[in-house]
């Protein structure tokens, strides 16, 4: 059977253990930042119609208003037939489109 020498530095270990009273007795205690911000309500599921109408709104065509909404323009053409569901981070921006349109239209 072989051997095989291990280092011990005393030292080290002594440092490890002090860090860990450190920690257990609260000296190293760690702070959290807490903030209270109102969240935002759940958006509904909006209609194809309602999908349709916040386009109009715009005043543009569906590639247009896929390329606005960084979509591909099938989804977009899926949203208003009725095929597909916007839903997460899309929904969400569609409630925001409808409420203010100028969101979508850069300057």
């Amino acid at each position: 059977m072989k051997t095989k020498a291990i280092e011990f530095n005393a030292e080290d270990l002594v440092g490890s253990v002090e860090t860990l009273a450190n920690h257990l007795s609260g000296k190293n205690k760690v702070t959290l930042r807490t903030k209270t911000v109102a969240m935002p309500a759940r958006v509904k599921p909006l209609s194809p119609a309602q999908v349709r109408a916040i386009r109009k709104k715009l005043n543009v065509s569906q590639p247009v208003f896929a390329a606005m909404m960084n979509i591909p323009s099938i989804t977009a053409a899926s949203w208003e037939r009725g095929r597909r569901k916007p839903t997460g981070a899309a929904l969400r921006l569609l409630d925001i489109a409808r409420r203010h349109p100028e969101v979508l239209i850069v300057s």
